[in-house]
């Protein structure tokens, strides 16, 4: 049965979504359908979905029992934390995108010694990459190399 943690969340969502229902608690809404779709997700999976296998990171990937989207079947995957679509590695991206009919086999997940570790998508945190010139960082870019000659249309 997948994320067995999910049917704890069920029942915790319901009286957020009653609350919101009025329209006035603006704030909520975003977190009202954020939980509309985790459940109907989840649902989903636990009456539709078969496992097909899991990642290093504690993914799962399922497919759908029979029903197909134009002639393929659906394909999805449950995230272990938050949704974080940069944490799916690349032999099962291909499979999530119909690159391939099967997953890619367990030699393919072996990490070569070029490969850097994975990191998670860090846009819009704390730790997201500013470079120098950033705002953040002091707005201040290096001085340009004689390199480069900008255009003029005078110039033929």
């Amino acid at each position: 049965m997948p994320y067995l943690d999910h049917m704890i969340l069920i029942p915790l969502m319901v009286p957020v979504l009653l609350r919101s229902s009025d329209g006035l608690h603006n704030g909520w809404r975003v977190f009202e359908i954020e939980a509309q779709m985790k459940i109907s997700t989840v649902l989903t999976t636990w009456f539709k979905g078969i496992l097909v296998g899991k990642d290093i990171f504690s993914n799962r990937y399922y497919r759908s029992k029979g029903a197909t989207l134009n002639m393929r079947e659906r394909r999805w995957v449950l995230y272990k934390g938050g949704n974080d679509a940069s944490s799916v590695p690349p032999e099962w991206h291909a499979w999530l995108h119909h690159t391939c009919a099967a997953p890619l086999t367990e030699r393919a997940a072996v990490i070569r010694a070029w490969q850097k570790e994975h990191q998670p998508n860090r846009t819009g945190t704390v730790n997201s990459y500013l470079p120098s010139g950033h705002d953040s960082q002091g707005g201040r870019r290096a001085a340009a190399t004689g390199d480069y000659q900008a255009w003029t249309p005078d110039q033929s």
